[in-house]
């Protein structure tokens, strides 16, 4: 960018980033590059991103968008130009480290929100109560927050948090709330694996060699996306134990599968009987699944979305 740069430009980021990084890591480089003087010569915007992967109800223009200029003349010159195309509306934001910062607490309110319901998770199945009909019990209240157990990942609530993380123990704050939420949150993998061997040996399931069908290795729901998928740490986990691993996922590209986690997945629909079936991603295409014709005799079914029917399934978050 800096080698294009000339008197007059405006430059906008839009990447999630910690408070800072725009004016204290980007904008040296720029002016190294170009020659050109920051806040005199040419200036700075930041507006983040806020888009759903896979959503096709909330599409950019129907998000309300953060904006921010480096001086009060640029801010109002980004926020007119996002004004133009996004119907819901701006925020001109005092700064573009109040914009920064305003992106990055958004995803770790996040994570933090789902760690919270995936230890509850945890903590009722060892209690034998059914987390998703608490949930539901709860979810009745008003203010109540409805958020879900699950697998973290993706490029952004599974990353962001350890930006502001970072950024803190550079001021000498120690986070905690934070990374606690990130620790339980990157260990689900493991949990979902443990919970499945678990429910093989109480069937009387050999565990060594067993065949089990991972449905779903991308990080959401009807999305292509497999970066930073969490349902990589469940294959992971799995294959420590010796099994044998099919992972069907019709949205993932199988060669960007091998390309990123070495692992061979299938975009064709299963056949042959699995002892056990681990639903990690809430693909539609699964509802559709005929499990019977799919699984052996004595198998399991594990549920990490909740999205089968009781009927069928063993287990889940």
């Amino acid at each position: 960018m800096g080698s294009v740069l000339k008197k007059g430009d405006i430059v906008v980021y839009e990447s999630t980033v910690y408070p800072g990084a725009t004016e204290e890591d980007c904008i040296p480089v720029l002016e190294k590059i170009s020659g050109l003087q920051f806040n005199t010569d040419f200036f700075a915007g930041y507006s983040p991103e806020r888009i759903n992967p896979g959503d096709k109800l909330h599409t950019i223009e129907k998000i309300l968008k953060v904006t921010s200029g480096s001086n009060v003349a640029t801010g109002k010159k980004v926020d007119d130009l996002y004004k133009s195309v996004i119907t819901a509306g701006t925020h001109l934001a005092p700064s573009i480290k109040v914009a920064e910062a305003a992106k990055v607490i958004e995803n770790s309110q996040r994570d933090i929100n789902i760690a919270f319901v995936n230890e509850l998770a945890k903590i009722f199945n060892l209690m034998n109560i059914d987390t998703q009909d608490v949930l539901a019990a709860a979810s009745t209240k008003w203010n109540f927050l409805p958020f879900k157990p699950g697998l973290v990942g993706g490029h952004c609530i599974g990353v962001d948090p350890y930006y502001l993380a970072q950024k803190a123990q550079e001021y000498g704050y120690h986070p905690e709330i934070i990374l606690a939420g990130r620790r339980l949150n990157d260990s689900m993998g493991d949990y979902v694996a443990s919970e499945v061997v678990k429910l093989m040996i109480s069937k009387d399931i050999p565990i060594k060699n067993a065949s089990i069908l991972v449905l779903g290795i991308t990080f959401k729901e009807n999305c292509p996306d497999v970066r930073n998928t969490k349902a990589v740490d469940v294959i992971t986990a799995l294959k420590g134990y010796g099994v044998n691993m099919t992972i069907f996922d019709p949205w993932a590209n199988k060669d960007e599968v091998k390309k990123e986690y070495q692992l061979e997945s299938t975009q064709e629909k299963p056949s042959g009987s699995f002892d056990a079936v681990v639903l990690t991603v809430a693909h539609k295409e699964f509802l559709a699944l005929d499990f019977e014709s799919i699984t052996n005799k004595k198998h399991i079914i594990y549920d990490v979305k909740n999205i089968l029917p009781a009927s069928i399934k063993d287990g889940g978050l």
